[in-house]
């Protein structure tokens, strides 16, 4: 009797065979909103190695479409990549400084959305979470869909006092084009944009 194969996205087996016990962790510096330390690994052959590790506590990340099919990105220099980049809204997560608990993605989304755009949705749908850059960094980005927008009047949230941001509408088509040809070169505006193109070619 032959024996089912494997399914390559759960197997359990497998990962065992990889995974790795954190034995020490050094912390190197604290910053505002990161963390970077070493950390110390077993395998479980025994052997140990060291991991360079940026402790992130998570962030989410918005594709907003408004009523004209159009998507809200944000225009916004970022000093690591030394060039404006062209964005879907996005924001870390809130900790707690007394407790260390980390805000609930669902209430940080709406947010930053408000923050980044001026904008607030009537209808929010949570397309799913990726890791983004999981070799070294601990940031899980929780990625949702906003519809049904309109403006954020009187206590409007605004942007961080070091976030200047110019909000942009791009028709979704064109948004598309410019995630699949490198225009839009930011990976997670990349992932959301053809994730929600996923969605339009099943419906």
């Amino acid at each position: 009797m032959s024996r089912p194969t494997p399914d390559p996205f759960v197997d359990p087996a497998a990962d065992a065979e990889l995974h790795e016990q954190t034995v020490s962790s050094r912390v190197l510096h604290r910053g505002r909103t990161m963390t970077f330390r070493v950390d110390t690994i077993e395998r479980p052959d025994g052997s140990r190695h060291d991991r360079e590790i940026v402790g992130h506590p998570g962030a989410v990340a918005i594709v907003a479409i408004d009523a004209e099919d159009r998507i809200l990105l944000v225009r916004q220099y970022r000093t690591a990549a030394a060039r404006a980049l062209l964005e879907i809204p996005a924001g870390t997560l809130d900790v707690d400084p007394a407790t260390g608990t980390v805000e609930d993605p669902d209430l940080a989304a709406p947010r930053e959305l408000e923050e980044e755009t001026g904008v607030r949705a009537a209808a929010w749908r949570k397309l799913g979470a990726f890791w983004t850059a999981p070799g070294f960094a601990t940031e899980l980005m929780h990625l949702y869909l906003a519809t049904g927008l309109r403006p954020a009047h009187g206590d409007r949230l605004t942007p961080d006092d070091d976030e200047a941001l110019q909000l942009v509408r791009v028709p979704l088509a064109e948004a598309l084009a410019a995630a699949e040809d490198g225009r839009i070169v930011d990976a997670k505006s990349i992932v959301g944009l053809l994730r929600v193109a996923r969605l339009a070619d099943r419906t």
